[in-house]
Order: C-alpha cells, then sequence, then structure tokens
C-alpha cells in the first residue's frame, strides 16, 4: 500500500553564492510507534516515516533517520550553502510503502 501526504518546504528563492540558507521541511503524517494497542486488545501496526533525505543539484546534502520516538508531522529543520542555481529535492520514506517527495528551487546571484 502506498500513501502520501502533504509536504512543506521553506526556504529562500534567492541567496548569493556561498551564503549560508536555512532549510525547513514538514510531511504531514500521523505516526504510530507500533507499541500501543487498540480497544481490542490489538497491537496498532507501526507506521512511521523511516527516513528524509534533501539533495541539491542531485548531490545529497542532508538524510536523517527516524525512529518511533518521534511525533506525527515530523518537521527538519538545516542548514546549506547556496552553491548554484537550481533544484533541491525533499523525499520522506516510511512504513508500509509510504513515500512523499518535494522540490523547491533557488536563483544563486
Amino acid at each position: 500500500m502506498s500513501k502520501t501526504s502533504r509536504t512543506v518546504i521553506t526556504m529562500p528563492d534567492k541567496a548569493k553564492r556561498g551564503e549560508i540558507i536555512e532549510i525547513r521541511a514538514i510531511a504531514q503524517h500521523d505516526m504510530e510507534t507500533g507499541f500501543r494497542y487498540d480497544q481490542n486488545g490489538k497491537r496498532i501496526p507501526r507506521d512511521i516515516i523511516r527516513s528524509f533525505t534533501c539533495s541539491y543539484g542531485g548531490v545529497e546534502v542532508f538524510k536523517a533517520d527516524f525512529y518511533p520516538g518521534v511525533g506525527a508531522n515530523p518537521m527538519v529543520i538545516f542548514s546549506t550553502i547556496a552553491t548554484e542555481s537550481g533544484t533541491l529535492q525533499f523525499e520522506w520514506t516510511g512504513d508500509d510503502g509510504y513515500e512523499a517527495l518535494n522540490q523547491a528551487q533557488i536563483t544563486v546571484t
């Protein structure tokens, strides 16, 4: 089963070459740790985002792995250096076929 969710990226659309830029990425996802039980005593299966990756111009610039302790709708805040105009690609993957992709453009002067 493949699930998708809404993702939001906040970052500058323009920067000077060599400038450090801050990027905020969030995926709306109701995380389930796999440690809870339903009203009938049956364990609720784990359903979490497992990893997040950001690539800039085809080069991975940030990666994070998530574990059951991460809350719903995880937000990742990180920075990178503006080197060239181009596309940043953001990818979230998780349990039960979950995947979400997003892209943002930056113009570097």
